[in-house]
């Protein structure tokens, strides 16, 4: 019994000196660990450049034709004749649309008759003017008669002119709000005309930006339907005013648009081009951590112990295409981490990556 006891007091002494044995040697490891550092970051690298750089001032705005309006109607009647189809081209005086003019036709007729009568009874008082045998105001009521049956006669022929319902400018028409045999009202709509080639963008400004732009200046217009395309156009009218409201100058620029690409109502996103060049450093995008107390970047230090990594605040400015402007706290060819950053620290080592970053990869191509 006592031997058996023995035994098994050996036994579990061997099991938790072999459990605590394991654990210690397990401590001693990470102890090195962490005496040693973390291992090196591997990390994308992009220099700081010089590039140069138009500035320009950024709006957003909308599309609007040059000349757009629902074709109507002055007088009433029944349509008779359609003589467009939707989403046609016209051109200024092709007729879209013929109201019934068949009694007024008749009227015009009634009144041409008059107005030939009133001409010959006029010739013969005029003759009997000259004769002496009629006096001067027969011949002033005849030819009053004569401008009276007269100005009938051409007040009949411009309504039935305006029964023959024209396009007043060139245009695209949209889809047609009107139906062969329908009775229109005056001013009822029949179908939308729009002017697209030329177009216009009208956008506004802050009015601190107003001695900056004038009549001419180039801009560059973006939508959202084509946003791999940039239309280009120039500054054709500026607003004497400001608005009161918003503190902001309103403008408009005109864009050719002869294959009516753009349409009326489109966002646009514009930039006004200013005439200056600047130089200016720039960085990738990615290469920047934005905080609330200010945007920084990780610059590369080379020392005899290898490469490692130092937090430095920038001050940025605009971005484009990727890259964005440091105003302070770089200088050209300063190497800066451009992707990886987020597992950094301050002093850390780190592992130059041979493939640019995403980004970089993308400017590349």
């Amino acid at each position: 019994m006592t031997a058996r006891l023995i035994l098994m007091l050996l036994l579990l002494t061997a099991v938790f000196g072999g459990i605590f044995g394991w654990k210690w040697q397990q401590n001693q490891q990470m102890a090195a660990g962490r005496a040693g550092g973390p291992p090196p970051a591997t990390v994308a690298v992009a220099t700081v450049q010089e590039e140069v750089w138009r500035p320009y001032l950024s709006a957003v705005g909308s599309l609007a034709a040059v000349s757009g309006i629902q074709v109507t109607s002055e007088v009433a009647g029944q349509i008779s004749a359609i003589h467009f189809e939707s989403g046609q081209t016209v051109e200024a005086g092709d007729v879209l649309v013929q109201l019934d003019d068949r009694t007024d036709q008749a009227s015009l007729k009634g009144l041409q008759a008059e107005q030939r009568l009133a001409k010959l009874r006029f010739k013969r008082v005029e003759r009997l003017v000259r004769e002496k045998s009629a006096s001067r105001s027969d011949f002033d009521e005849a030819r009053a008669t004569l401008d009276n049956a007269t100005a009938q006669v051409a007040a009949q022929q411009a309504l039935i002119d305006k029964k023959r319902i024209r396009a007043p400018f060139a245009g695209r028409l949209g889809i047609r709000l009107v139906d062969l045999g329908e009775y229109m009202p005056p001013g009822a709509p029949i179908v939308p005309l729009e002017a697209l080639d030329p177009i216009y963008a009208d956008f506004s400004l802050p009015e601190r930006e107003l001695s900056q732009v004038q009549v001419g200046q180039a801009i560059e217009v973006r939508v959202q339907p084509f946003p791999d395309q940039t239309f280009m156009g120039r500054i054709s009218a500026i607003d004497p005013g400001m608005d009161r409201g918003t503190r902001s100058l309103r403008l408009r620029a005109t864009l050719p648009n002869g294959d009516e690409t753009l349409r009326p109502g489109l966002f646009a996103e514009v930039r006004v081009k200013l005439g200056r060049e600047d130089r200016v450093l720039t960085v990738p995008r990615t290469a920047v951590t934005y905080n609330p107390y200010g945007d920084s970047v990780f610059v590369v230090v080379e020392g005899d112990d290898g490469m490692t990594v130092q937090r430095r605040q920038i001050e940025t400015g605009e971005s484009r295409q990727g890259r964005i402007v440091v105003r302070g706290g770089l200088r050209a060819g300063d190497r800066i981490v451009s992707a990886g950053q987020v597992k950094l620290r301050n002093g850390q080592a780190i592992v130059i990556d041979d493939k640019p970053a995403p980004s970089e990869r993308v400017a590349a191509q």
